[in-house]
């Protein structure tokens, strides 16, 4: 399985940022800035599940898991989609409206400025690491497409949040630049509840992307025709019926085909088939652990 390092390196640097931003809160009475170090509590903790549902996904199987339990990576990626993102808007919304009712304008904004400045450095770092990985597997897809077509949650995951981060930094800034420039502490307040929109726009879309992988999505169209190519020049099949396939985890693919052999063939020459396709398989796509070839009739 890839390394994972740009999940530990988001990690820190969420840390990080967090702890500066919830200061900079202290000393200004900032409410978008309160709302970014929610927001950076919440990346936190979703590099921390994520981290652990890759370490249980690599777990060997065993009697109750016979297939291993890749599909934990999903379900963690879920939970941080639905839980933590939707939470930190939530949290980040009612932040602003707060300060609707119960305006907070004092402190030194200088302090904010730095430490937006330092955060969208750190950000950069983050975001930087994610896209590289991303990137690898993109190909020459669109941006969107890719993300949706992607098995590995959690590095659209982390590629999002950063996503996030930016520009609700950007949002920040503005919020409180105008809230000092006009002297109107409605601009903070705002900036706090646009930042929640961003979180949970975020969560929207990651939630539909994590519910389809955990719910199993099949292997793409272009490479089962590649398998089915592959399957059908074994001079021992006639064709392939059916197919059916599951990612387990972004690395770990169930492929099972029906497949219609020649008449007269012995037991022995039908099982030298389907190993000899099966090897064939594997060496083009070795993310296709278990691989299952049913003999059936035309």
């Amino acid at each position: 399985m890839k390394s994972k390092l740009f999940l530990y390196i988001s990690l820190f640097a969420d840390l990080a940022i967090a702890s500066a931003k919830f200061a900079g809160a202290a000393f200004t009475g900032s409410a978008s800035m309160v709302s970014e170090g929610v927001h950076s509590v919440i990346d936190t903790l979703s590099q921390v599940l994520l981290i652990w549902g890759v370490r249980n996904s690599r777990k060997a199987p065993d009697a109750s898991h016979p297939f291993g339990y890749g599909r934990e990576l999903y379900f963690w990626s879920f939970i941080v989609s639905l839980v933590l993102f939707s939470l930190g808007g939530c949290i980040s919304l009612y932040e602003g409206w707060s300060r609707f009712r119960r305006p907070v304008f004092d402190g030194n904004a200088g302090w904010n400025y730095a430490i937006l400045g330092i955060a969208f450095v750190f950000n950069s770092i983050s975001f930087l690491s994610a896209r590289k990985e991303f990137n690898k597997h993109r190909l020459s897809r669109s941006f969107l497409k890719a993300v949706i077509r992607t098995k590995d949650p959690s590095t659209i995951i982390v590629l999002l949040g950063d996503i996030a981060d930016l520009l609700g930094l950007v949002v920040a800034f503005l919020g409180i630049f105008l809230g000092r420039l006009y002297q109107n502490q409605y601009f903070d307040g705002a900036a706090s509840m646009i930042i929640g929109l961003i979180l949970i726009f975020i969560s929207a879309l990651l939630i539909r992307e994590s519910q389809s992988l955990l719910m199993g999505e099949t292997i793409a169209l272009e490479h089962l025709k590649v398998i089915i190519a592959i399957a059908e020049e074994d001079p021992a099949i006639v064709q392939v019926k059916k197919h059916f396939s599951i990612y387990r985890s972004p690395e770990d693919i169930l492929l099972q085909l029906t497949a219609v052999f020649h008449a007269g063939l012995t037991t022995r020459q039908i099982t030298d088939a389907i190993e000899n396709v099966i090897r064939n398989i594997q060496t083009k796509y070795p993310h296709i652990r278990q691989i299952f070839i049913e003999p059936v009739k035309k």
